[in-house]
């Protein structure tokens, strides 16, 4: 079968967050030891693997997306990286519902390449600082939020958008604080730049580091920024080294994410 490899959030080849992708042939998902095999061959943050379901249903594929070490419960580039392959490969036009275990997520595409998920909102909640959380993030908590199952992230508020750009985090240490992650965010140091918020993930639970663009904690980013700057429309920079930007639209309990998506490489899976 075909597998590729997009970038997401992103127009320009080697930037963004790259996630594998692959269209399967059967109506059904492989072993789960060779659903996870594959993603750590492929060594990338996400792989997703998707099949197309029977005509009349909720969702038109089926959606599932693993790390180099465990299956996760959303993600946000790699659906749409699985929804750039499918629109450029016309394996489905329009807009693509998805089955997932995070519920029907819908990507919607736009004449100018871009496609917009419809994500659910993370609910967050308010949490005291833990011990030794700044330490390990090095830098200080302004605000700590539990952005709740679907992402089980710390999203944590720093000082400014240099303190952002500037951490060294003690990973190891870090990954005591959360199910998946730390989020460490912070307003934009000038709009005018294009962004109105910064934001770097780091998720050593699940074997990523750093991660380089992450649509799902948008989906937490996009309420605490909204409530504060006062608009549900903005757009978030996250600032890992390959960066990437991500249009967010905020809707009650849903959340839009909305950007671009390049294939770098396509080649065949032999095994």
């Amino acid at each position: 079968m075909r597998i590729r490899i997009v970038d997401a959030f992103t127009d320009r080849p080697f930037t963004g967050n790259p996630a594998g992708v692959l269209l399967l042939d059967h109506d059904t998902f492989p072993e789960d030891t060779w659903l996870q095999s594959v993603a750590l061959e492929v060594n990338h943050a996400e792989t997703a693997f998707a099949h197309r379901l029977p005509e009349g249903g909720d969702a038109d594929w089926a959606l599932r997306w693993f790390t180099p070490g465990a299956e996760v419960a959303m993600c946000g580039h790699a659906t749409l990286a699985t929804a750039h392959v499918l629109r450029t490969t016309g394996a489905h036009t329009g807009p693509v519902r998805f089955a997932t275990l995070s519920g029907v997520l819908i990507a919607t595409p736009h004449e100018d390449g871009s496609l917009t998920l419809d994500f659910p909102t993370a609910p967050l909640t308010p949490v005291e600082v833990p011990d030794g959380v700044a330490e390990a993030l090095g830098a200080e908590p302004l605000t700590t939020f539990d952005t709740g199952p679907n992402t089980g992230d710390l999203l944590i508020e720093v000082a400014d958008e240099k303190t952002v750009r500037g951490l060294t985090p003690d990973h190891k240490a870090l990954a005591r604080y959360s199910e998946r992650g730390i989020i460490a965010t912070a307003r934009a140091e000038d709009p005018a730049r294009g962004y109105d918020f910064v934001s770097r993930c780091f998720f050593p639970n699940i074997g990523i580091d750093e991660d380089p663009v992450t649509g799902s904690a948008h989906t937490a980013l996009a309420p605490y920024w909204s409530e504060r700057l006062g608009r549900p429309g903005l757009t978030g920079l996250q600032a890992s080294p390959r960066s990437g930007l991500v249009r967010t639209e905020l809707r009650g309990d849903r959340t839009l994410l909305t950007g671009h998506a390049v294939t770098v490489i396509e080649g065949e899976l032999l095994a």
